[in-house]
């Protein structure tokens, strides 16, 4: 196994920044308040860019900033300067997904590290060829990769980082136009407004239901990723950067999990994979849509879908048997 992994936490507000740090992440990434690809974090301005750059460097974490919208022509202008500050603030690499922001970047700061995102959709050795050809240093691959794609992209000799918690597109890595269509908001300008976990009925031509009562009204909700026991595989596929969503996230949240997180990894650097079972409570209870492995085990089909409910399910205490005047049996 490799002796060197990075553990990569969200930050969408400083105290989230705070609660990564302490929690024991490597890196983190965040956003600044404009370029990114979760517009309704809170997000951070210059200054406290600049601030978060020092925070982190002081506590040796590594800090990647995402710039991983589509942009526009006339965007240009102040995406060159935006990028000259990040490079200038002494940002460890910047998150892209526009070929054409790959390229003003590659012009205006060549020294600044570059990661393909994961809305690039990088799901094979060829593209993540094709990465390290366009000058970056790491891919992050889709999401639907399994262990063997993994092993395969990691083959190629770049970087590879990988998500292993929290939230999963229903579409491929975050290209989904349902939002935009919809109500025009679009996730490739950080504006997504989740129509994938609203309710849906599957029917005929006549509106009959399909399903009946065979799912519940949440169709297209998948599942939160889980990947504690799955890290072995990964870290034996060539992955080096094991990544959470969650810069929508409270801090409590990252703290909870790049806590359980750091523990299974340095467990299994040290010979024993073993996770915890107050770990894997943990994670439950902080938030959870149902878990998932997604599809590094396999395909999933319906059991990666959250049918039952789009929002977190808690954790089962018990059950109500019965009900009497007064109390519960």
């Amino acid at each position: 196994m490799k002796k060197s992994l990075e553990l990569l936490a969200p930050a969408g507000t400083w105290q989230a920044l705070e609660a990564a740090v302490n929690a024991g992440a490597d890196a983190v990434y965040l956003g600044g308040k404009a370029f990114g690809a979760r517009a309704y974090a809170d997000n951070f301005d210059r200054d406290e860019l600049s601030r978060a750059v020092y925070f982190a460097h002081m506590h040796g974490v590594r800090l990647f900033v995402t710039v991983n919208t589509l942009a526009e022509d006339r965007e240009m202008r102040e995406l060159a300067d935006y990028l000259a500050f990040l490079n200038n603030a002494g940002v460890d690499a910047v998150i892209v997904q526009d070929l054409g922001v790959l390229r003003l970047a590659r012009k205006i700061v060549p020294e600044l590290p570059l990661h393909a995102s994961t809305q690039m959709t990088i799901t094979n050795s060829a593209g993540v060829r094709f990465a390290a050809a366009c000058g970056m240093v790491r891919a992050v691959p889709a999401r639907e990769l399994s262990l063997a794609d993994l092993r395969a992209a990691a083959a190629e000799g770049l970087e590879i980082e990988a998500f292993i918690h929290g939230a999963l597109c229903v579409c491929y890595s975050g290209q989904c136009l349902m939002s935009s269509l919809i109500g025009g908001r679009s996730g490739n300008r950080g504006r997504c407004a989740q129509p994938c976990r609203m309710p849906y009925a599957l029917t005929d031509r006549e509106g009959r239901n399909l399903l009946g009562g065979a799912a519940g009204a949440y169709l297209l909700s998948p599942c939160d990723l889980n990947a504690l026991d799955v890290l072995p595989q990964m870290i034996e596929a060539g992955v080096c950067s094991f990544k959470i969503e969650g810069r929508m996230k409270r801090p409590e949240y990252v703290a909870v999990v790049v806590d359980a997180y750091r523990r299974a990894i340095d467990g299994c650097l040290a010979g024993n994979c073993r996770v915890p079972e107050r770990d894997r409570a943990a994670v439950e209870q902080i938030f959870n849509r149902g878990f998932t492995t997604a599809y590094l085990r396999g395909r999933p089909g319906r059991k990666m879908i959250s049918d039952s409910r789009p929002d977190n399910r808690g954790v089962i205490v018990g059950r109500v048997e019965s009900l009497r005047r007064g109390r519960a049996a």
